[in-house]
């Protein structure tokens, strides 16, 4: 008998992407396919994408999947996915997208921030925080919602249903609309103690608890394709569903960070720390936030909207040379030697400080400082960032700090060995280089064998170490000089916002 297979779909902000796994987490050879998304990006920075393309992307993926695996697509018997978070859509009651895919990146929604902050008043935002462990801030929906209310109330008017973009696809193929607890908790409105939509907050937004979808935990649901889709896919017709969730939480699990021994640390065009563990904390760590992975599994850590965007604007701006030189060049450097301070706020803060205010600064140059110089210390300066989330997670972590590990994630650190190195010299901790390239999508199909039954536990196929590296005592004491300056800087310019 033929092992089960499990497809994945991976709705990301750069490309969609279905890979097929085998029961050993492994990728199976020729079962990848993928297409571009397309971002619109306005004046102000406010990232948003056609639904109507991303539901294509989808549909375009499964033909191509389908059509490559041939005599083997019987074997696929449970569909997962992930997606970018936090995003968010209006649909009408037929399915017709009313708005387009909102994203997490909406600075524009700063105004309605500092209104929420007057309303509910310092203790209020605490409160927030507390309840949701999210904290006030323009990336959630209660922000989003006011911004909407301000800006575009004939959205509010039409649409009928709030949904994300993996809610949607999940209702278009199976009838069923659910949203996991993993996707809820990205948004700033579920209660993360009652594991439902916050009343409170509820009260505050144009938006009702029956327009939400309604919750529930990673698990296959009631339901299997609908009459068009399975005449489309009959091989897909039994197969069974998993409702979507976060992309970060499925780079964890991929990545083998299913324990509070080993934290991931994934930089692509923005970056996030992230460390599973216990969901019910008393309180909230400052500048932190938690989310889940499943029912029982929460996540912890921060992001930045810092990461490869910042270096290919760089790269672009300063006219630097191609990524192989420009690594070695940058090795060639002193650490933390060429007497700049770069805070790396391309567009505006998210952890620890969530300042929207914030904005990029180098200080220190001179007629002396190179184009590579510069490089470096935007490589430094995005690792002092994670440097200050790292410190406010470790009263969080168990056990024996020496046996604790960064588990590196994401084509821009991954792809430079240099930056690996400062990271594991700015944290103080051995970082690890996965011989698994597409973690996110293995991180499905763990949470997909798990459901089934196939596997016990999250952590029971660990990923292959390609290498570490690992900290230099003497260039981390470097390093620490050098994140008392950039936190130093960041105290003088901004007085708004938690303070690193």
């Amino acid at each position: 008998m033929a092992s089960p297979l499990t497809l994945t779909l991976d709705i990301g902000s750069s490309s969609t992407r279905a890979l097929v796994f085998d029961h050993r987490a492994t990728c199976v050879p020729g079962l990848v396919a993928q297409v571009p998304n397309a971002p619109i990006i306005d004046r102000q920075g406010d990232t948003t994408f056609d639904a109507t393309a991303i539901w294509s992307n989808v549909l375009t993926v499964i033909d191509q999947i389908m059509d490559a695996a041939a005599h083997r697509a019987a074997d696929i018997k449970t569909v997962a996915c992930c997606t970018f978070v936090t995003n968010i859509l209006g649909v009408r009651r037929d399915g017709t997208p009313v708005t387009p895919v909102l994203t997490y990146a909406n600075p524009s929604a700063a105004a309605d921030v500092a209104l929420l902050r007057e309303e509910l008043g310092p203790a209020g935002v605490d409160h927030v925080h507390d309840r949701t462990g999210c904290l006030l801030h323009s990336s959630y929906l209660p922000a989003r919602f006011r911004w909407i209310e301000r800006t575009h109330p004939a959205w509010l008017a039409e649409a009928d249903r709030w949904m994300s973009i993996g809610e949607y696809v999940l209702w278009r193929f199976t009838g069923q609309r659910l949203a996991s607890y993993s996707v809820a908790t990205w948004t700033g409105l579920l209660n993360r103690r009652t594991l439902d939509w916050d009343g409170r907050w509820l009260e505050r937004l144009p938006v009702r608890r029956e327009q939400l979808s309604p919750l529930g935990d990673v698990q296959p649901v009631a339901a299997t394709l609908q009459a068009e889709w399975a005449a489309r896919w009959p091989d897909l017709a039994s197969a069974r569903w998993l409702p979507a969730i976060g992309d970060g939480a499925a780079a964890n699990v991929g990545s083998g960070c299913a324990d509070g021994r080993h934290i991931a640390l994934t930089i692509g065009t923005t970056g996030a720390m992230r460390v599973v563990v216990p969901p019910a904390l008393p309180a909230m760590p400052d500048g932190l936030w938690l989310y889940r992975v499943t029912q029982d599994q929460g996540l912890l850590g921060g992001a930045t909207t810092e990461g490869g965007n910042l270096l290919a604007w760089l790269r672009e701006t300063l006219r630097l040379p191609p990524l192989e030189p420009l690594d070695q060049a940058v090795q060639a450097l002193e650490p933390a030697g060429n007497g700049l301070t770069f805070l790396p706020f391309i567009s505006g803060e998210r952890a620890p400080g969530w300042n929207d205010s914030a904005h990029a600064v180098l200080a220190g140059f001179n007629p002396s400082t190179t184009p590579v110089a510069i490089y470096r210390a935007a490589l430094e300066a995005i690792a002092y960032r994670f440097a200050l989330i790292f410190r406010r997670m470790e009263p969080y972590l168990p056990g024996d700090p020496q046996a604790r590990r960064i588990v590196a994630s994401g084509g821009a650190l991954t792809g430079s060995p240099a930056w690996l190195q400062i990271m594991a010299d700015v944290l103080n901790c051995p970082v690890d280089v996965l011989a698994e390239q597409e973690l996110s999508a293995r991180g499905l199909a763990l949470v997909a064998l798990q459901e089934t039954g196939i596997i016990s536990a999250l952590d029971a196929l660990p990923p292959t170490v390609m290498r570490t590296y690992q900290p230099d005592p003497a260039r981390h004491l470097r390093y620490r000089a050098g994140l008392d300056e950039q936190v130093a800087l960041y105290a003088r310019l901004f007085s708004t916002g938690l303070a690193p």
